[in-house]
């Protein structure tokens, strides 16, 4: 039986934009949004550049270029948590923004001249993929050093809400951009608005950042960063849940492109309405973490439900306007529950293990796309972009079963239980049995 806590009065529902109130969260916040709309419209102009003007159409070499450019992270990545925590986050996002402006910089100039090779452009995107592979996880914990510990939750659904906005404008400006002034141009004044986020860096007042516990340099830090992992029973389960959504999942542009050319023959003008379309439900995800006063599984797993839901709902659209419609609830579960993830890790893993642990959240995630990118597209080919989605929705089944057999074996804590929890609207709806027994667990190894 759950007992619930007694309250005199409703909590006052937290403001969705609580985190802007610190000066510098506003800072990092912009100058992150303008350097992710970059970094965004720099990745579309660099596969226009390997497809249409350095080969004749090699989808080959595009791929070989994204996977020089994503690759380092899954052999990296879990091995810079330790270099993470030691070292302030401050310091490391500073010359990473620098060398991937510098990097951005070389590829605009080289195009505008005329050296531009292949070479070239595979050089970069291993350089990039290898800085990017220290500056993600460390991005994303940085938080913790610009808000207080009650407001992580919000900044990270910021973020979140920013990250899914650039996506949005950073690849259509490219677009614009190529076909007004050239590839060349585009790459140029891409790169340069990746200093953005070197001015933001250095506008920061060191004296209001929160102080983040750091580990001391000693041997066994990776093996110890694996221990507590081990040791954390919740942690192994949405860590276990998002390798399966990141792997069925977050195959969007192969879903999209499938659906709008094979099943309803459509142009690129629909393919753009269809993303923009999933763009607006990853927004709406991304706002719901920003409105939540706090992490929980039970949203989680609601969030994973809600991709089963969505995906079978868009596998089964009979038109295009249906599919427009549901389409995007793929994208509002995916990223409600990616988020989700992200500030329940970092509100309750220990500070010197938070490096480390997000690390092996970056690898995860990046690394399942990376594997269930090419098991998608055969799908797609061999049986159909329908049953594609529906793989998609069967992860979403499947990750949904892992947390609600977890919940009930270890805590005992039914499937209503959960369900309740998570449409909570504050911390006094909240039964103890059905929150705080999961997140108050043993943190050390």
């Amino acid at each position: 039986m759950v007992v619930r806590r007694q309250r005199s009065a409703r909590e006052p529902r937290p403001s969705m934009f609580r985190a802007l109130a610190n000066r510098n969260f506003r800072i990092w916040i912009i100058g992150a949004l303008l350097a992710n709309i970059g970094g965004w419209g720099q990745r579309a102009a660099q596969d226009w550049l390997v497809l249409t003007e350095l080969t004749n159409n090699d989808a080959v070499a595009l791929g070989f270029s994204l996977a020089l450019q994503f690759g380092p992270i899954l052999i990296l990545g879990p091995f810079v948590g330790p270099f993470i925590d030691r070292f302030p986050g401050r310091i490391i996002i500073f010359w990473a923004a620098v060398i991937e402006t510098l990097f951005g910089i070389i590829l605009g100039i080289a195009v505008l001249t005329g050296v531009a090779t292949l070479g070239l452009v595979y050089a970069l995107a291993l350089g990039l993929g290898i800085v990017q592979a220290i500056e993600t996880p460390t991005r994303q914990i940085f938080v913790n050093e610009l808000v207080s510990k009650d407001n992580v939750p919000n900044a990270i659904g910021l973020n979140s809400m920013m990250f899914n906005s650039s996506r949005l404008v950073g690849p259509a400006l490219a677009g614009i951009g190529i076909s007004l002034v050239g590839t060349g141009w585009t790459l140029l004044f891409a790169g340069l608005s990746l200093a953005s986020a070197v001015i933001a860096i250095s506008m920061l007042r060191r004296s209001e950042l929160h102080t983040v516990l750091k580990a001391l340099k000693e041997r066994g830090q990776f093996q110890a960063g694996l221990a507590y992992i081990r040791s954390r029973a919740d942690l192994l389960i949405v860590l276990t849940m998002l390798f399966v959504v990141g792997t069925l999942v977050f195959n969007f542009g192969i879903f999209s492109a499938t659906m709008a050319v094979v099943e309803f023959g459509l142009g690129a003008h629909d393919y753009g309405f269809i993303m923009s379309a999933l763009a607006v439900g990853s927004l709406v995800g991304a706002l719901l973490v920003a409105r939540s006063s706090r992490p929980r599984l039970s949203v989680i797993t609601m969030a994973a439900a809600s991709i089963a839901v969505g995906g079978l709902a868009a596998a089964l659209a009979p038109t295009v306007t249906t599919f427009v419609v549901l389409f995007p609830i793929l994208g509002f579960g995916a990223v409600l529950m990616v988020a989700t993830i992200n500030g329940y890790i970092q509100t309750t893993t220990d500070e010197i293990y938070r490096g480390r642990v997000m690390a092996i959240f970056s690898t995860l995630l990046m690394g399942a796309t990376l594997i269930g990118s090419p098991l998608a597209g055969w799908v797609a080919n061999a049986f159909g972009p329908r049953w594609a989605i529906g793989v998609a929705a069967l992860g979403g089944v499947v990750a949904t079963i892992v947390a609600l057999v977890w919940m009930r074996s270890s805590h005992n804590i039914s499937t209503m239980d959960t369900v309740r929890s998570a449409f909570a609207r504050s911390s006094t709806d909240l039964s103890d049995t059905a929150t705080q027994v999961i997140t108050i667990t043993e943190r050390r190894p």
